[in-house]
């Protein structure tokens, strides 16, 4: 066996490797199941935009051809439809890979980023692979606590992320506590807010990371077509942020970051208006359902502006996740964001949503017995 101190770089070993939620193919080919709900990844439940499908299969004929580096035609129209200028805009291999991007391009070794805790894991890893070091703010009632986190911000601190709505607890930020935080932030700090699932807020008092890139904040914000187009597996986000930043994002990228395919779907998927109608009315009437439905087994949940909902079981939710796997649903249980009571359940189609309540009202032990 080799010692891989000897040939990784510092500090490898100690991360950890990041843990999606459990494929439908794994759980199938270990339970001999053949029909799987996945409500674990938070990918759309209505399947594809058609017409994203469409201009996919459309694309194939030319996979022979490298694609444009650059997104060209993919940015312009993004550009249009947010009227901004098309150097504002990077695309890349899903919003994750942007976050790779955004720590190459900024941290230094011994950089302090300033994050929420529990949110998204990956902020902390590449952190750490850059050789900065992650500063981790508990949230306050599942949100967000930017009054603690701005008395963390100091001379060493060279980026703040913020996860809104964040993974995995789905809670906003307030507009004034937002502004009141983006006013407070030291010209040598840039906020990277994640508005991965930006589409799905429907309350009135969030803001929108654009507006104050417009109005020349050092603020980078990141999004994707994963969740609200449904082409999670064609691997395709954006970051938005002023010239300056996105070329020192184009520095750093890799030559051709997007597949052909993939910016095709995309841009299909931008003019499907009805898709993107359908999957919210499904969101929204699936999240009253499962609010109702948690109520009601005594099981508190965090107020969602997203497709999943973060919800207290009472019991290890470990446990719950097995028991429910032999019964073909797949959630997220929480001991990877130390919560080891709750769990991350995607919204799914309202069959799907009452199938998992009924599998979980029957998971031993009974909802009445509860962890104190």
């Amino acid at each position: 066996m080799k010692d891989m101190k000897k040939y990784a770089r510092k500090g490898i070993l100690d991360l950890k490797a990041y843990i999606p939620g459990k494929p439908v193919e794994e759980v199938q080919e270990e339970l001999g199941l053949s029909e799987i709900v996945k409500l674990a990844s938070n990918e759309t439940p209505l399947g594809p935009s058609p017409k994203a499908v469409a201009a996919a299969e459309k694309e194939l004929r030319n996979i022979h051809l490298y694609p444009e580096g650059p997104c060209t035609r993919l940015r312009r129209d993004m550009a249009q439809r947010l009227v901004i200028a098309d150097d504002m805009i990077l695309f890349s291999n899903g919003a994750d890979n942007a976050i790779v991007l955004i720590a190459n391009a900024f941290i230094d070794e011994g950089d302090e980023v300033v994050m929420a805790d529990p949110s998204f894991f990956i902020y902390q890893t590449y952190t750490k692979i850059m050789g900065g070091r992650p500063i981790l703010v508990e949230l306050k009632n599942h949100a967000h606590d930017l009054s603690a986190m701005l008395k963390k911000v100091g001379k060493k601190t060279k980026l703040v992320f913020v996860c809104n709505p964040n993974n995995p607890t789905g809670t906003i930020v307030g507009k004034d506590e937002l502004d009141d935080f983006v006013s407070h932030l030291p010209d040598h700090v840039i906020l990277v807010l994640d508005e991965a699932y930006i589409e799905f807020v429907s309350d009135r008092d969030s803001r929108d990371g654009l507006d104050y890139i417009k109005k020349g904040h050092n603020v980078i914000s990141l999004r994707t077509f994963s969740k609200i187009c449904g082409i999670a597996g064609l691997r395709i986000g954006y970051a938005l942020a002023c010239r300056e930043f996105i070329a020192a994002l184009n520095r750093v990228r890799e030559p051709f970051p997007v597949s052909r395919v993939a910016q095709a779907a995309a841009r299909a998927a931008l003019e499907d208006d009805e898709y993107r109608a359908k999957v919210l009315k499904n969101n929204e009437e699936g999240k009253a359902y499962l609010y109702d439905e948690f109520k009601n087994m005594g099981l508190p949940s965090a107020p969602s502006q997203t497709n999943f909902i973060f919800v207290d079981l009472r019991r290890d939710s470990q446990e719950i996740f097995q028991a429910l796997l032999k019964k073909g649903i797949i959630i997220r249980p929480g001991r990877q964001w130390n919560c080891p009571t709750h769990a991350r359940v995607t919204i799914g189609t309202m069959e799907q949503n009452k199938k998992f309540i009924k599998a979980l009202k029957e998971c031993p032990p009974h909802p009445g017995n509860v962890v104190s």
